[in-house]
């Protein structure tokens, strides 16, 4: 009995090492693994972390974008609210002219006009709601199928003013040919009630660079026979202008109130009247040219080249209109 028990002391000693070196080892691995784990969850934090500002950066770029709509439709607004009251001050002067002259036939053809230059109005609105949907689809990069959709939407409203001019035309001719539903900026460059296609196309090259060669040929083609047409317009109002003065200025009434005098008045009247309703054939062949012109450039424009020109030609005459508040808004002495 007595040798037994430092045997037993011993054993239970080893038993007691070994047990402490597996749990050791079993605290080195889990150690490990905990350090694993850990490697991969600072992976996955990460990535994570990347992502979230990733989503970040986009939603800002979103919003910048959004203020950036909303401050041209501010700037549209306040254009839209100083051309209404334009528009309001030149229906109270025809309103006054109407009265003061008692003509009932004037007093239609006002109405007429007035009319057009709501509709004008409403179009010039909606027109502004689609080139700010077609700056923000620029400038997001959006692909050439939805920008396709949005310049297509856009060249078919420019045929609705066009077809609005040719009503009114039949109704008051001479308010389309004076330019009083624009502003006086726009009217300092008006060409038989509208824009010279031709000066339009040069501003457009600078802006559409660059070109394929085949392109500009296509451009200049455009630009030349435009120019071409809107010499021959020319040359036929001057010559009705000419011919007009020249049918009002033949023979002489006098203070005689003879029939044969009388006649004579009539007759004058009535040849004067007859070339007064050309002035019509040439307010529709200049919108037609207009028209044609824009249409001529789309084609040889890729979509993006006409959504960009489309562009510019709105900033012109956005920038015409803004001069005439500035000019309308100045300090007086």
């Amino acid at each position: 009995m007595a040798d037994a028990s430092p045997r037993t002391d011993i054993s239970t000693d080893a038993e007691t090492d070994e047990k402490n070196l597996r749990f050791d080892s079993e605290k080195l691995n889990a150690a490990v693994a905990a350090s694993d784990s850990s490697d991969r969850s600072k992976s996955n934090l990460d990535q994570k972390i990347l992502r979230r500002l990733a989503q970040n950066r986009e939603a800002a770029r979103k919003s910048r974008l959004r203020k950036k709509a909303y401050v041209q439709q501010l700037e549209s607004s306040r254009l839209k609210l100083t051309q209404l009251e334009q528009e309001l001050q030149r229906a109270r002067q025809q309103g006054i002219f109407i009265s003061s002259s008692g003509d009932q036939s004037h007093s239609l053809g006002g109405n007429g006009a007035m009319t057009f230059d709501l509709e004008y109005g409403r179009w010039l609105e909606e027109h502004n709601r689609q080139i700010n949907e077609l700056r923000m689809a620029v400038n997001s990069h959006a692909g050439d199928a939805e920008l396709r959709i949005i310049v297509d939407g856009v060249m078919a409203h420019y045929d609705e003013i066009f077809r609005l001019k040719s009503n009114v035309a039949k109704a008051d001719v001479f308010h389309l040919l004076s330019g009083m539903w624009k502003t006086p900026a726009e009217r300092c460059f008006l060409w038989l009630g509208g824009f010279r296609s031709s000066e339009l196309l040069k501003l457009l090259v600078n802006q559409l660079e660059p070109l394929t060669e085949q392109q500009l040929v296509g451009v200049s083609n455009l630009q030349q026979s435009s120019q071409q047409a809107e010499d021959a317009l020319s040359q036929g109002m001057e010559a009705l202008q000419q011919s007009l003065a020249e049918t009002l200025s033949t023979g002489s009434l006098g203070s005689s109130s003879s029939t044969g005098n009388v006649a004579n008045y009539m007759g004058q009247m009535a040849m004067a009247m007859g070339k007064l309703g050309t002035l019509e054939g040439f307010i529709c062949q200049a919108d037609n040219l207009r028209q044609q012109t824009l249409q001529q450039m789309h084609r040889i424009l890729t979509t993006r080249q006409s959504a960009r020109a489309l562009l510019a030609i709105h900033d012109y005459f956005s920038r015409l209109r803004a001069l005439s508040s500035l000019w309308l808004a100045r300090p007086r002495e």
